[in-house]
């Protein structure tokens, strides 16, 4: 079976617009989508009363508009729906085991709050074992339902490179596919204050020219602290890609480059486990 694009949808604007980008990246990727509800975990702001069974009626509702929408707007997608009562972040830590993407809302610069509540976000991102993208409410580089296209500025898929080499593979298989899909370039970034590090960063790209040379490439080695560096190059980003270490003491622990472009950078942000 082909692994889905998997996004969490409570029917809030964070989540509606998450759901919009998943289905842009499923049908790049020629995967199937599924919106994934918890009924046991919907947004504080849901004006409905508590009981199970209203909870139940208003995810199927969720589920089924956004299904209509996407299937209607996008011809070639196929979208299958599920209603669960596990806590979202278990049912999307779940899901992932088996899908080829995660994708969250968040409510904006500051929060990674959202389809999750508060931490339980932070914590899905922490543990996922596929990539996971986490994509603000009216993010001006996500192509919308309503037939506003994407910012035309916002062009690159920027990669933050951290330790040029293996490490840092599985984030440029991300950030070089995605270009390819979207027509789009790869930034790819790693502060320094040597500038002989700039040849690392062009080895080991090298790899990724041959396999998609057809991906316009920018390389910035500029000295600084990696975080602001990453930030001042999202500035016309389409989409962020940040890395993050498996810990087998600490498998949740996100480290402080994806922190601050989960809170500041100003387009969705795919963070990457990688040993």
């Amino acid at each position: 079976m082909t692994a889905p694009v998997v996004v969490g949808l409570d029917g809030s604007p964070a989540s509606v617009t998450a759901a919009w980008w998943a289905a842009r990246a499923a049908l790049d990727r020629h995967r199937p989508l599924l919106l994934l509800h918890s009924w046991t975990t919907q947004p504080l702001e849901v004006p409905i009363p508590q009981e199970a069974r209203s909870k139940q009626r208003y995810g199927r509702a969720v589920l089924h508009r956004m299904e209509a929408e996407l299937l209607h707007r996008h011809a070639g997608l196929t979208v299958a729906t599920e209603l669960v009562s596990a806590p979202a972040a278990d049912a999307l830590l779940e899901r992932g085991d088996g899908c080829d993407l995660l994708v969250l809302g968040s409510r904006g610069h500051g929060s990674v709050a959202s389809f999750l509540l508060g931490s339980i976000s932070l914590h899905v991102l922490g543990l996922a074992r596929c990539p996971a993208v986490t994509v603000r409410a009216g993010d001006a580089a996500v192509e919308t339902g309503w037939g506003h296209p994407a910012a035309p500025d916002h062009d690159d898929i920027v990669v933050g490179v951290r330790h040029p080499g293996p490490d840092s593979e599985p984030l440029l298989e991300l950030a070089f596919a995605e270009a390819q899909s979207q027509g789009g370039r790869v930034r790819a970034v790693r502060a320094t204050s040597q500038p002989s590090e700039s040849e690392r960063l062009t080895a080991v790209l090298e790899p990724f020219r041959h396999k998609y040379p057809d991906v316009p490439v920018v390389e910035e080695t500029p000295a600084g602290a990696a975080a602001p560096v990453l930030l001042s190059a999202s500035a016309h980003g389409r989409l962020v890609v940040v890395g993050r270490r498996r810990r087998p003491h600490q498998p949740w622990r996100l480290g402080p480059v994806a922190h601050a472009a989960l809170h500041h950078a100003p387009c969705p942000v795919a963070v990457v486990p990688h040993d």
